[in-house]
This record gives C-alpha cells, sequence and structure tokens, in this order.
C-alpha cells in the first residue's frame, strides 16, 4: 500500500482532498469551513492538536470496496447512528457550543482504543468480518474499527475461526440482513464540530506526516548505500577488469602454441601371468612411466637442456616481448623456470595412456623448435627408465651360465685325467669284462671239478689223467684268484679297478651335476632376456608438432571474463568478512 492510500485513511472528511505534503492545520481550516464556521472561531485549534471524536472516526472510516454516497441513500445501524451523531452535532451548535469544547472521558478513551485498532493493520475483510460479528451480537457500531471495539470490550474475538463459521452457517438463514454494509457516510448538511485538543495525542495528520518522513529517509539511505556500492564495485571490480581488457587487447605480445601428442608403449613379450596380464594393452600398464615422463618434461633439468640446446632465456628476453611476458637479460634460472612452466604444458589422460603437451613461444618457429627438442628429451627418457632393470637382469643370468659353464668344463676335464692315468677309458665295461671272464672261468673250474671227481670213481683211476685234471682245475684257482686280486687290488703301483671305478663315477656324477646346473642356468638366461624384452619401452608420437600460422594468445574475451570473474570473488569474500567482524565488534 502506498503512502497516498494510507493517508487517505485519515482524511478529515470524505471528499477532502489530500496533498502530498500533509497539513494539519490547512485540513482543519478546511473541516471548519464545511460546518459553516470562520477558522478564526477557535484559535486552539491551531496551536494544538484536538483528538477526534468517535463522530469524527466514523465518518473517516470507509471500508474497502464500499462506495461513499449521499446520506439520504444509506440505510441500516449505521445510518441511523451518524444521523444521531450528526443531530447531536447540530443541537450541540444551536446550544452555542463551541469547537475547544473539552471531550469527556469516554469518548478520549474510545477514540485512543480506536486508534491502537487501526495501528494493528487489519485488513478490509478483516474489518467487513468484524462488522458482521458485530451485528450479530446486537451491537450497532458506527465504524469498522468500533466494532473491533465493541467486540473486545464485550469479550468476543471478532478474528475467531468459530465466529467466522458461525456467521457463514448463519447467513443463508437470515434473509432479512444485509448483504452489503456500507460504511457511515455523515450528512453533508449537518454542521461538524472541531475535535477537543488533548495534550499528547497526535492527530492521524500528524502520524501519517511522520510515516512520510521516516519513509522519505529509508528510500534516502537506500540510495546512498546503493551509490556506494556502485561506486565500490566500479572501483574493485570493474576499473581492474577493464584495465585486464586494455591490457589483453592493446599491450599483450601475440604467443604461439604448438599441440602435440604421444604415447608411451610396452613390448609384447607374451601372456604374463596373475594379476598384471589384466592390465596389459591399456594405459594403466604404463601410467607409472608416463607420469615419470611427465615429470621430467616439468622439471628444471629438461628447462636447462632446452635453454642450452635451443635457446630458451634468450627467445624469452626479447625486446619485442610485453614486460608482463619478458624475461629479463640477466634472470636466474628459478625466474626462467617460473616462465617456463607458464609456456610448457604437459597433461597425461590415464584413461588412454596419452600424454599431450602444449609449448608456447613468441614466434612458431621456436614453438615448433621447443616441441621437437622436448620431444627429443621425453624419448631418451623412456630409453632410460629400464635400462638399469634390463642390464642389472641380464648381467645376473649371464654370470650364472658362465659360472655353470665353466664348472662343467672342469668336471669334464677332471674326468679325462682320471681316464688318462689310470688307462681305463670305463670302469664300467671294465669291471664288467673281468666279471665275465671270472664267471667263465669259474664255470670251466666247476666242469675240471667234476671230471676229476668222475675219474676218481673208478676203481682203478688212471693216474695220468688224474694229474692232467688236477694241474688245470690248479691254474683255473690261480686264474681265478689273479683276476678277482686284480679288481680290488693293486698291481705294478696302479691303483685298483674298484680305485679307478670309484673316482671316475664320482667324477661323472659332478660331470652330471654340473650339466644340470648349466642348464638350468642357460633357461634363467632366456627367461631373462624375455622379461628384458618385455620390460622395454618405446615412445610413439601420434600428433607432430606443427607450427600454428595464427597466434593462439592472448584470448580477450575469455581472460576479461575471468579477471572479472576474479576480483568479484575477491571482493565478495572481502566484504563477507568485514561484515561478519563489523557484526563480531558490533555485539
Amino acid at each position: 500500500m502506498t503512502f497516498k492510500a494510507k493517508a487517505l485513511k485519515y482524511r478529515a472528511r470524505p471528499g477532502t482532498p489530500l496533498t502530498d505534503g500533509v497539513d494539519p492545520a490547512r485540513i482543519r481550516a478546511q473541516t471548519l469551513a464545511e460546518m459553516g464556521e470562520s477558522p478564526e472561531v477557535d484559535a486552539s485549534a491551531d496551536t494544538a492538536p484536538a483528538p477526534q471524536t468517535p463522530r469524527d472516526a466514523s465518518a473517516r472510516d470507509v471500508t474497502p470496496g464500499a462506495v461513499p454516497g449521499p446520506a439520504s441513500a444509506q440505510s441500516g445501524p449505521a445510518s441511523g447512528g451518524l444521523s444521531g451523531a450528526s443531530s447531536g452535532a447540530k443541537s450541540g451548535a444551536k446550544s452555542g457550543a463551541k469547537s475547544g469544547d473539552v471531550a469527556s472521558a469516554a469518548e478520549v478513551d474510545s477514540e485512543t482504543q480506536i486508534a491502537a485498532i487501526r495501528r494493528e493493520g487489519l485488513t478490509g475483510r478483516q474489518l467487513r468480518m468484524a462488522r458482521r460479528v458485530a451485528h450479530k451480537h446486537g451491537l450497532a457500531p458506527t465504524s469498522d474499527f468500533d466494532a473491533v471495539r465493541l467486540l473486545r470490550a464485550k469479550g468476543v474475538d471478532p478474528f475467531s475461526r468459530a465466529n467466522m463459521l458461525d456467521i457463514v452457517r448463519s447467513a443463508p438463514e437470515d434473509a432479512t440482513a444485509p448483504r452489503n454494509l456500507p460504511t457511515a457516510v455523515p450528512d453533508p448538511a449537518a454542521p461538524a464540530v472541531a475535535p477537543p485538543a488533548m495534550p499528547g495525542i497526535k492527530l492521524p495528520e500528524d502520524r501519517a506526516g511522520e510515516i512520510f518522513k521516516i519513509q522519505q529517509d529509508i528510500a534516502k539511505r537506500r540510495r546512498r548505500k546503493v551509490t556506494f556500492l556502485l561506486a565500490r564495485l566500479a572501483f574493485f571490480v570493474m576499473l581492474p577488469t577493464v584495465i585486464a581488457g586494455w591490457y589483453y587487447s592493446v599491450v599483450a605480445t601475440p604467443m604461439y602454441a604448438t599441440h602435440s601428442e604421444f604415447v608411451i608403449q610396452q613390448a609384447d613379450g607374451g601372456a604374463a601371468g596373475g594379476v598384471g596380464g589384466l592390465f596389459r594393452g591399456t594405459g594403466l600398464a604404463v601410467q607409472q612411466d608416463s607420469t615419470t615422463v611427465q615429470s621430467y618434461l616439468m622439471s628444471r633439468d629438461a628447462m636447462l637442456r632446452l635453454d642450452q640446446d635451443r635457446g630458451f632465456k634468450a627467445h624469452f628476453s626479447q625486446s619485442g616481448i610485453d614486460p608482463v611476458q619478458r624475461l629479463p637479460e640477466d634472470a636466474s634460472n628459478e625466474a626462467a623456470y617460473r616462465l617456463y612452466e607458464r609456456n610448457v604444458q604437459v597433461a597425461f589422460d590415464p584413461t588412454e595412456g596419452i600424454l599431450k603437451m602444449e609449448v608456447v613461444a613468441a614466434s612458431p618457429e621456436a614453438s615448433q623448435q621447443f616441441s621437437e627438442a622436448l620431444i627429443g628429451y621425453a624419448e631418451e627418457q623412456v630409453d632410460n627408465l629400464t635400462a638399469r632393470l634390463r642390464d642389472d637382469q641380464m648381467d645376473g643370468a649371464m654370470a650364472n651360465f658362465e659360472q655353470a659353464e665353466a664348472r662343467v668344463r672342469a668336471a669334464q676335464q677332471q674326468v679325462l685325467d682320471l681316464q688318462e692315468q689310470l688307462g681305463v677309458l670305463d670302469p664300467v665295461s671294465e669291471t664288467g669284462s673281468l666279471m665275465q671272464q671270472i664267471t667263465t672261468f669259474e664255470v670251466e673250474l666247476r666242469q675240471k671239478q667234476l671230471e676229476l671227481q668222475q675219474l676218481l670213481s673208478n676203481t682203478r683211476p688212471s693216474q695220468a689223467r688224474v694229474q692232467g685234471v688236477e694241474g688245470e682245475i690248479a691254474r683255473l684257482d690261480a686264474l681265478i684268484a689273479e683276476l678277482r686280486s686284480s679288481l680290488t687290488g693293486s698291481t705294478d703301483g696302479a691303483a685298483s679297478l674298484a680305485r679307478v671305478s670309484g673316482e671316475l663315477r664320482i667324477a661323472e656324477a659332478d660331470l652330471a651335476t654340473r650339466q644340470l646346473l648349466l642348464q638350468q642356468a642357460a633357461q634363467q638366461l632366456e627367461t631373462a632376456r624375455i622379461e628384458a624384452n618385455r620390460q622395454t619401452r618405446y615412445m610413439a608420437v601420434g600428433v607432430s608438432p606443427i607450427a600454428p600460422d595464427e597466434p593462439t594468445y592472448p584470448r580477450i574475451f575469455e581472460n576479461t571474463a575471468l579477471a572479472f570473474l576474479i576480483f568479484a570473488g575477491i571482493y565478495l569474500m572481502l566484504s563477507l568478512t568485514a561484515s561478519v567482524l563489523r557484526e563480531q565488534v558490533s555485539s
């Protein structure tokens, strides 16, 4: 509700114009003129505000939605009450009553209560409902606010849900009750009596003026706050943003960016068992190597090599570059490294295992040369990643194989020496030959013994034959004894066949063991070679560095928008911090 709409509630008489500047003296003078009295009759009315009487309050109350009309067109209790009040005012005027007479205490109390009810801010619907409840209880209010006052004096809540429901239920039954109760309209012909002046009570016109002044003061403070806010935003946000946009569009030197992509691949050394075989052929298999290469390309070592090979510092120290991006001629390695971090970006995609590199320089040729040099450094780093591991694996396997091979040769030489010293090629075959001879001679000895037993069984055996058989048996025994002694005993200072056989068997067993170890060492060497091949890394360049023909940076719109967001965020954080500190200090 606007101020003018609020002020209409406090008009002195219906139809009296309300100006923007509320002047109680002028309104009082207009009221006296309408009552037919001269404004100079009551001087006290201009000096001190007089409280309103119930008659005046009812005359000024206009229910929202009701249209005031002539007094003769109104009907109902309200019009009757108003006519009574008008007749009372006429009789008072005839009897010589003046506008400065002091009102009674009851009238002042009712006016005070009505003023308090007005300040509650009741809606038109609530006031109409209060009037209906008052008529239902047999009361005769002079206005909607007076209806609220009378109901509260009687102990009835005019806005309770039960009273509203009773009115709704009883509305169809009461056919004689008026449906639209108009507000009380005073008789234009009746003279009005000026309200008596009561100290300490302000007129509604005065209260409306004070409210208008308060609203003007609030609006003024709001305008001042908005002005200060706009000034702070312009100084702390808009001005730095304009400076940043001017720099990017006018001062900044055009920079050229060269993009390249490369991937680190692993040699396929066959199917790997365990969990490692699940990640073969994916980016996770070489994620550690890719991260290592990325860290190396963003390191100081790569920057120093690039400066030594391609003149990185000299390129960015040229006079044609703007002061913000230019590197001083006597710049330290740390300053050059900070510039290197801004102009060289290496990103790793773990899902695909691809390394993406962007190199920014003041000329397209220099950008391409820097990219090619860094790719060469990356290839060397990839080769050196697993070189030590592969060398260690191969060196250990080769050493074991050579040692096993040397031991096998030593065992073979020992067997050969024993064979040459003892004169026995194969002790097993020699022993078998001797045992076969001994067996043959023993069989022949058994036959001769049987033959001798057969000759001795005769009554008169032949002595010559008996002696001959006995001589053969003796020779066979001696031969068998000699052969048996040659197996375990030494003859003519030579080692026995048993010793020779034992030494050769030990040497041959050692030789067999050394041969088995040599076979295992050969298998380990082959496994190490396969593992070393599998550990080998290769770097494949997917996107070769190509020099751009148009400058890539600066991006004027994007950089200016980013600067605006940064300055706005800083201002927001500072203002929130200041407001919190101010609240803490004030509390």
